[in-house]
């Protein structure tokens, strides 16, 4: 039976592999791989691999096009079998689907200009594949081993991104989904998303990358309405320097309506969740352990934050909603575990410092929380005149160097603290700051008589 004959069918094939055949293509890989590219075992529908074969040493790009090409035309799956193919500059067309083994399948960049392009398309899949970017050098016209562009609907499934010159995965005004896959080793970070168009970025394994995890930018403030769920975020550095650009786990730059739930991230260089300009961001139980500066960040112009239910074991400051001076305010942050903070920063301090469990400025309600072992201050309150209406009822401190330091500069506005408990804060348990200087003794014990912006009532001291 010839392999090349035109009428070639599954029936046939698999009644050929029963008899005496079988034999001749066990022994001949290369004429089992002639198979492979002409059926495809596991659809019904001819694979059309075009001459491609599994772990040829020769550089596969300009049979792999033409097969995505036909294969995308023609409205089918390419499904690839196992083994490493090596190729550049492929552009992925209007309804690419590519798929192989999960683990098995595995895809080498060859170096000269980009791996993989898509742009302005409707539909792009990718799933079941490895890609191995070998730390080759990526083109200019691209930031990600994986480059799409516009594209309507991008689904990234259990796919493996390892080794890229740039980001993992670059995604610029796409929607679509990011899920179940494993990004390591980037020079910048792990998946980066600009301009998205509800987006979903679920269940990913990003760890070991350079300089960012997972980022969701917006080139101008709007909204973006990205989901970042339940993914495992670790080992992120900061190789480019900085103080907070780079070496944040999960990072959210000017994107609105944006929900971060779930995810655990560990051991970045600086926050493990930061927020910066992003309105209506909510940080839902998640857990951010070993940060090297601020665990969790809602910072600069924002309007309306959710912080709720997180646990942050380790970091300079645990939770911070700050930058009333640039817009930030309005922020409920409910039921947090805040503890283990250190002095020891990435950088020299600055401000206020190192060591604080909570800041907090403008319009927020603030309870629930349990602020444990802070070594300077359990919350800083205000920063100046920059302080308004902050309502801090029901919360536990203890194990901190004092319990809250609350501005007492003209200008501050309204601040109620009520109904705390504080439980060995030898600095005190509330004390009245000049920005950085306490300027007072404890006022849950000599009162706050003399400040009127300020009610104290039913705090518990022991």
């Amino acid at each position: 039976m010839s392999t090349n004959h035109p009428d070639l069918n599954r029936r046939r094939l698999l009644a050929g592999l029963a008899g005496a055949g079988a034999a001749t293509l066990l022994a001949s890989p290369a004429r089992a791989g002639e198979l492979f590219a002409q059926v495809d075992l596991r659809g019904g529908h001819d694979a059309d691999l075009k001459g491609l074969l599994p772990d040829a040493v020769d550089d596969q790009s300009r049979l792999f096009q033409r097969a995505i090409d036909d294969a995308a035309a023609a409205g089918r799956i390419l499904r690839l079998p196992p083994g490493s193919y090596v190729m550049s500059n492929i552009d992925l067309p209007e309804g690419a689907r590519i798929s192989g083994v999960a683990g098995a399948t595995r895809l080498i960049y060859g170096g000269r200009g980009h791996f993989m392009l898509a742009e302005g398309a409707r539909r792009v899949e990718l799933s079941g594949l490895v890609l191995d970017g070998a730390n080759q050098r990526l083109g200019g016209h691209v930031s990600g081993l994986l480059h799409l562009s516009g594209v309507a609907e991008a689904v990234i499934e259990d796919v493996s991104i390892a080794g890229a010159d740039g980001h993992g995965i670059t995604l610029e005004a796409c929607g679509g989904r990011i899920n179940r896959c494993e990004i390591f080793g980037a020079r910048l970070a792990g998946i980066y998303a600009v301009e998205s168009k509800s987006l979903s970025i679920t269940r990913n394994l990003v760890r070991d990358c350079a300089n960012g995890g997972i980022l969701v930018h917006r080139w101008s403030i709007g909204e973006d309405a990205t989901l970042i769920d339940g993914n495992r975020v670790m080992r992120i550095a900061a190789r480019a320097g900085g103080t907070g650009q780079n070496g944040n786990g999960i990072n959210i730059f000017r994107a609105g309506n944006v929900m971060v739930t779930g995810n655990h991230v560990s051991d970045c260089a600086f926050s493990a969740i930061r927020a910066n300009s992003a309105s209506n961001i909510q940080i839902v139980s998640n857990q951010a352990l070993r940060s090297g500066e601020t665990a969790i960040y809602a910072e600069f112009a924002f309007e309306g934050a959710v912080i709720a239910s997180n646990l942050v074991d380790g970091g300079t400051v645990g939770i911070s909603v700050a930058n009333f001076n640039e817009g930030g305010r309005l922020a409920a942050v409910t039921g947090n575990i805040i503890r283990n903070l250190t002095t020891q920063g990435p950088y020299p301090p600055e401000y206020a410092g190192f060591g604080i469990g909570m800041a907090i400025e403008a319009d927020a309600a603030v309870s629930g929380n349990v602020i444990e072992g802070a070594p300077k201050w359990a919350v800083l309150m205000g920063w100046g005149p920059f302080l308004r209406a902050v309502n801090f009822s029901g919360n536990t401190i203890r194990n901190s160097g004092a319990g809250v330091a609350v501005s007492v500069v003209e200008g501050a506005g309204a601040a109620l603290i009520s109904g705390n408990l504080f439980d060995a804060t030898p600095g005190g348990a509330v004390l009245g700051c000049r920005w950085n200087e306490v300027v007072t003794r404890d006022l849950a014990r000599v009162g706050a008589g003399r400040f009127s912006h300020l009610t104290l009532e039913r705090n518990v001291v022991s």
